[in-house]
């Protein structure tokens, strides 16, 4: 199998395969290939703090240094953590609406509902009325996690976690889930915190295929685009050194061929001052999570870059690469039209690890010298 640009994890049954990111051509070798799977790994588990697709809280040290059979068992931990806090906290009631044959008159009797059934048994009364309890979708959907959780792991911790968490729920009868109910949801001040449970529990149960193919295993699949995870590794970063000099700008669109758009990644605006007077000065940087050589960058990222630089009204662009090695940057490159002063686009990369073999803190400093 081959796997192009997505990193994550793949389970069926017992077998569990993890795509890690890898931003360089060296082989592995049985001498290191524990050491470059851990590196690689603590790389992802940071990039997807960064990027919003992990709690950054849950991943603190203790996590990254704990050791996990794979990056499922992570989501597992940080699900079964989330709502283990929401029990002790109190789970959110909300009023519904409930029709029911009652023995007290409340709510507004179903007149046609309540002859057909009591007709013989006068003490009671078919009504529509209004109650206040757990039953209602953001707690279904959590007891649904759980559900899935329990049958994709075989770790007795877990499952053991899961059964104690499912006693703990209040009586709330299952339904199925699928990806209409979370657009149901609409979060408030009383149930934010259940933001990172929900998140979790959408990529458990919208990634879960019980009994693939008619077969005895289930199967979950968590995979991240790795280019669209550099994208906002790159721009988190860089929005961290924002001020009052320097603006940073994520996906800007502008009309491009009837209903179509561009979307430039980032877009840099340097604050400068012509005449006495604010210019922002805007740059463009597009990601690409890919293995190139300086000088060779592809005909059709040149000219995505040659549009971007004139909507924009940028002299500078660069098309950034990840690397690990010594690769050099390349020059900045003229384009012969399009502006009427000169405009230029460029390969740049920066360096995914530091000197300790970490993810790189420090890359946002790296972008902007580059421009």
């Amino acid at each position: 199998m081959k796997f192009a640009n997505y990193v994550g994890v793949i389970q069926i049954g017992n077998l569990v395969i993890e795509i890690l990111p890898k931003a360089d051509k060296a082989t592995l070798s049985k001498e290191n290939e524990i050491e470059t799977y851990d590196k690689w790994r603590r790389v992802l588990l940071k990039m997807l703090a960064i990027s919003g697709n992990l709690k950054i809280d849950s991943v603190s040290q203790s996590f990254l240094k704990k050791r996990y059979n794979s990056l499922l068992e992570l989501y597992f931990e940080i699900y079964l953590n989330e709502v283990s806090l929401l029990l002790r906290r109190g789970l959110v009631k909300k009023y519904r609406k409930d029709a029911a044959n009652v023995k007290a008159l409340k709510g507004r009797i179903n007149f046609a509902r309540n002859i057909q059934e009591n007709l013989i048994h006068q003490e009671r009364f078919h009504t529509t009325h209004q109650c206040y309890d757990f039953e209602h979708l953001i707690n279904q959907i959590l007891l649904k996690g759980l559900k899935v959780l329990k049958q994709l792991s075989n770790r007795e911790s877990i499952i053991s976690r899961v059964n104690k968490l499912r006693f703990a729920f209040p009586e709330i009868k299952e339904i199925n889930v699928d990806q209409a109910s979370f657009v149901k949801i609409n979060l408030n001040r009383k149930t934010e915190t259940y933001s990172e449970a929900i998140k979790i529990a959408k990529m458990l149960i919208l990634n879960y295929s019980p009994d693939i193919s008619k077969g005895q295993d289930d199967m979950l699949a968590l995979l991240f685009d790795m280019n669209m995870l550099w994208e906002k590794y790159i721009y988190r970063m860089l929005k961290r050194r924002e001020d009052a000099e320097l603006k940073i700008g994520f996906q800007e669109s502008d009309k491009f061929w009837n209903n179509r758009a561009i979307h430039p990644d980032i877009v840099i605006r340097k604050k400068h001052l012509i005449d006495n007077e604010e210019y922002w000065k805007p740059y463009i940087i597009d990601t690409k999570w890919k293995i190139v050589e300086p000088s060779k960058p592809s005909d059709d990222d040149l000219k995505q870059m040659f549009a971007y630089n004139l909507y924009w009204d940028a002299r500078k662009s660069i098309l950034l690469y990840p690397k690990t090695g010594e690769k050099k940057d390349g020059k900045f490159g003229e384009y012969h039209k399009g502006h009427i002063e000169s405009h230029f686009c460029k390969v740049g990369f920066v360096d995914v690890l530091n000197e300790k073999g970490e993810l790189n803190m420090g890359v946002a400093d790296d972008v902007i010298r580059k421009i």
